[in-house]
């Protein structure tokens, strides 16, 4: 199912990939505090919902719930025996919401740890994230989405694990912000063109950005990613702007029509599959559709 996709694009389709699935939950009742991939076991109707909405939607690639699914995450909430079965169960559902058309790539975020700080040994990493990998995979993921990356290094070692567990394919998006200078940097200080050809190297076969920008700031980066990749892949998801707190609730501006607006501006500076992050519902993804098709 990767091999479609990979091959789609080739042809110059432009493939939409899903919204938020963190501010979704969050409408459907998740709390502060909560583990969102608990969900999966104990409100699989709820997550289902907001996957199909997606699919509805016309979403070609939908993920899972499974962000921070590993045993690192879960410790937090006293969950690190459950890392299989959260997993295998994120995709299970999303699975079921796809259908046999729609392409489930199964998410996984960082870790929370902070190599360059001693948080955590590279080993350690390797084996939370294969571990993660592997019940993703056995619950019937078509792909490995490592997404929200700031650390390229543990980005590099989440690709490498997923391909050496599962043998699927991976796609890799980072976080980026732009310095004063005009240098798209993670957090960690890693400079943009680093991290692209790096996670290459570990065999990523989609590479992009995601989070961390509206849809304008987003534009900029893609071309920067496309002179450094000319044939690449590049996956894109940004936020409905930056969020805003408006009488005690937080507000992202950015709406369907106008995100919408720039989906030609996105695919002209080079990116192939397009979607959200935080902020963008099955809304935006029903309005790039219309504009793209």
């Amino acid at each position: 199912m990767m091999r479609r996709i990979l091959d789609r694009i080739k042809t110059g389709s432009v493939i939409i990939s899903d919204g938020a699935w963190g501010t979704e939950l969050q409408k459907m009742g998740l709390r502060p505090g909560d583990c969102p991939e608990l969900w999966n076991i104990e409100n699989p109707d709820k997550v289902y919902r907001i996957a199909k909405s997606y699919v509805e939607a016309g979403s070609d690639i939908i993920s899972t719930n499974s962000f921070g699914g590993n045993i690192y995450r879960l410790r937090e909430y006293k969950l690190e025996d459950k890392v299989h079965e959260l997993n295998k169960s994120a995709v299970e559902i999303s699975r079921r919401a796809a259908g046999k058309d729609v392409v489930v790539f199964a998410s996984i975020g960082p870790s929370g740890k902070i190599l360059m700080m001693d948080d955590i040994d590279p080993d350690d990493l390797i084996e939370a994230f294969g571990n993660q990998a592997e019940a993703l995979k056995e619950g019937g993921a078509d792909g490995i989405l490592v997404e929200t990356m700031t650390d390229l290094t543990e980005a590099s070692i989440a690709v490498k694990a997923a391909i050496d567990r599962t043998g699927l394919g991976v796609a890799c998006t980072f976080t980026f912000e732009r310095s004063a200078s005009g240098v798209w940097r993670t957090m960690m200080g890693q400079a943009l063109p680093d991290c692209i050809r790096e996670v290459k190297k570990a065999g990523a076969e989609i590479i992009g950005i995601n989070c961390g920008n509206g849809i304008e700031g987003m534009i900029d980066a893609v071309r920067e990613i496309r002179t450094i990749e000319p044939d690449m892949p590049i996956m894109v998801q940004p936020n409905a702007g930056m969020p805003k707190l408006v009488d005690g609730r937080i507000i992202y501006p950015e709406t369907p029509e106008f995100m919408a607006s720039k989906m030609k501006d996105l695919i002209a500076a080079g990116a192939n599959i397009v979607g959200g992050c935080c902020g963008t519902i099955p809304e935006h993804i029903r309005r790039f559709v219309e504009k793209i098709r």
